[in-house]
């Protein structure tokens, strides 16, 4: 597999200067006429960065949250056809014994408005819907959400490849209905999933464990996946090692590069996934420019 071009990259952080607590858990990434916007595990407020990075623009800032949830939150998505945004949080307890993933909706200056349920049933409050990106069908919105574990599942069976699944949700009277299923290829041997983003029909998904990135297109007129797509890695260093450790968000920034977010690194983590942890990166795909 070819490697991903490392670009840009620096501590979100840095960039934020001494607006917000340098412990950040990084989880999903928005690039949005010429901003970043980065939403958190571990925080509400929404930060907006400058789509070059320089700690100097007084485009960065953090949004601040006072309605809503105040944590847990997964990926961030937008409708430029509604001017809203989506942030996705991965599992919540609906009813006794019952998992959903929910969205809070964002008005156009990023103020909360509401939330609301998305219809698909999830096995456990941490193994739900990781990623979340928006595409138009038929006059229509729709929500894309990426299921962490292979076959949606939790536990060995999640982890087990070959059974990378997307769930199609249409608003409905109160909620987000399912009114679908994408399968990604079988071939395609994601350990797990961490975010999507939508290009058109192109389809850029993330893994974690496997520090790589897939990239594939959607029939325009159904939800299959026309070919098997092409997965490239995050780079490694000279002896072959992964040092993106903790890749979680990702969106589209032209149609031959991306930017993407990594999560804190864990405590059992080496050195090496410390280095490159609560950072931003912009990757151009080999072969596109």
């Amino acid at each position: 597999m070819e490697q991903l071009l490392l670009l840009q990259e620096t501590k979100i952080s840095e960039i934020l200067g001494g607006q917000v607590d340098p412990r950040l858990e990084a989880s999903g990434v928005l690039a949005k006429d010429g901003v970043f916007y980065v939403i958190f595990d571990n925080l509400a407020d929404i930060a907006c960065l400058d789509g070059r990075l320089s700690p100097e623009s007084g485009e960065n800032r953090l949004i601040r949250q006072k309605h809503g949830r105040h944590c847990g939150f997964e990926d961030i998505a937008y409708d430029p056809w509604s001017q809203r945004y989506y942030v996705l949080i991965e599992s919540l307890p609906r009813r006794s014994g019952l998992f959903m993933a929910k969205v809070q909706e964002y008005d156009q200056n990023l103020h909360y408005q509401s939330d609301a349920w998305l219809e698909f049933t999830l096995q456990r409050p941490n193994k739900g819907l990781e990623g979340l990106t928006c595409i138009h069908r038929d006059g229509e919105t729709l929500l894309l959400g990426l299921c962490e574990g292979n076959k949606c599942k939790a536990g060995a069976e999640g982890r087990k490849p070959g059974g990378g699944r997307i769930q199609v949700f249409r608003r409905g009277q109160k909620d987000w209905d399912r009114v679908g299923k994408i399968r990604l290829p079988r071939t395609l041997l994601f350990e797990d999933y961490s975010s999507i983003a939508a290009d058109g029909d192109r389809l850029a998904v993330v893994s974690q464990v496997n520090s790589a990135l897939w990239v594939g297109s959607l029939a325009p007129s159904s939800w299959d996946i026309v070919d098997e797509g092409i997965t490239y890695t995050f780079p490694r260093n000279a002896d072959g090692q992964v040092i993106y450790c903790n890749v979680e968000g990702v969106s589209w920034t032209d149609s031959n590069r991306i930017v993407v977010v990594s999560d804190k690194a864990k405590s059992k983590q080496e050195e090496l996934g410390r280095e490159k942890d609560q950072s931003i990166h912009i990757f151009e795909i080999p072969g596109r420019s």
